[in-house]
């Protein structure tokens, strides 16, 4: 099993991660966003639902372990918080590139080892990896299913989810990822947080079954240029809307269990919603169907291995263990690397 972090009386790091819980209700929170990268509930509901696009062989196993992929969506986010060079796997300034060339996805090399040929592993770490990383991923869980590892597939499958995910969201893939370039700071969290939790249960998920994917590292680029081709709708429409729309009525204060947040207020969101014409639903759809089809994929290259067998098995005490410490960290920690939700 990996190591995700090191350190020491870790006993001691859980205790304390209790009581700052403890000591945040009373905290009054202006932040505009306190999620990062589709908000928690929407990396869980695309986990959750990409699940029902499998073939038979696949589904019993995955839904037999359907609340671990849903409740560990979010655990690269929480990583974070707790290991230096997590944060550049979540996204790609493709923008950054443009200084090269008109077309920065002309200017990058798909290939990785061409990409730090030209430019050096320092310089694409510095704005961002996804597109790589998920090839990666695809590898780890290819030959998770190979080994029939259990603990494995199921890490592997959450976390490749999470960063099609990502990849998927017009914000992962610009320099201006919260807006800080353009006057609009907070737009990430009102994006592809605030948006999915008050229309995620009104969208359609019925997205089909998942395909083989002949070539996963093309697929992983096109995430990122359909989502890049969205990004000056996602900046225009917020700015338009910031000049038409009363100042006093753009955020509100919303009561969380014990906490007080500062927040875009429900009517400036739905008229921002409803001016992109449906463009959050499409996103989230096809970050569903493309995260089927790339466990389908893993699986398939894996030579299609019985999972039926694998059903029964739960995680293991020691993966358990890790993501309570992980839980422990994303509580205490700050985030190591950017820092895209506030």
């Amino acid at each position: 099993m990996e190591n995700w972090f090191n350190f020491k009386n870790k006993s001691s790091v859980i205790i304390v991660a209790a009581f700052a819980l403890f000591a945040c209700s009373f905290t009054w929170i202006t932040n505009t966003s306190t999620s990062s990268a589709w908000g928690f509930y929407g990396h869980k509901r695309i986990n959750r639902v990409a699940i029902f696009t499998l073939p038979p062989e696949m589904f019993g196993f995955y839904k037999d372990h359907i609340e671990y992929i849903t409740e560990h969506a979010v655990d690269p986010d929480k990583r974070r918080y707790a290991m230096k060079g997590e944060a550049e796997c979540h996204y790609i300034d493709i923008d950054y590139y443009e200084k090269y060339g008109e077309n920065p996805f002309e200017v990058v090399p798909k290939h990785w080892k061409a990409a730090v040929e030209k430019f050096t592993e320092d310089t694409l770490r510095s704005y961002g990896i996804v597109p790589w990383h998920i090839l990666t991923m695809k590898y780890k869980l290819q030959r998770a299913f190979e080994s029939k590892n259990v603990d494995l597939i199921l890490k592997y499958s959450t976390e490749i989810g999470h960063y099609i995910g990502d990849a998927h969201v017009p914000l992962h893939t610009t320099e201006n990822y919260n807006g800080q370039m353009t006057g609009q700071r907070g737009i990430h969290g009102l994006w592809e947080s605030r948006l999915v939790e008050i229309n995620m249960d009104d969208y359609n998920y019925f997205v089909g079954k998942s395909k083989y994917i002949e070539d996963p590292l093309e697929s992983a680029w096109n995430y990122v240029k359909q989502s890049h081709s969205s990004l000056d709708t996602v900046l225009r429409f917020e700015k338009e809307l910031t000049n038409e729309f009363p100042t006093d009525k753009k955020y509100a204060f919303e009561q969380r269990g014990n906490l007080t947040i500062q927040t875009y207020s429900y009517d400036f969101s739905q008229e921002y919603h409803k001016r992109m014409n449906g463009m959050v639903e499409r996103r989230m759809r096809n970050a569903i169907i493309s995260v089927g089809s790339m466990w389908y994929t893993a699986w398939v290259d894996a030579g299609q291995p019985d999972l039926s067998k694998l059903q029964n098995v739960p995680p293991s005490a020691e993966l358990l263990k890790e993501l309570a410490e992980l839980d422990a960290l994303f509580q205490l920690g700050e985030a190591k690397g950017r820092a895209c939700d506030h």
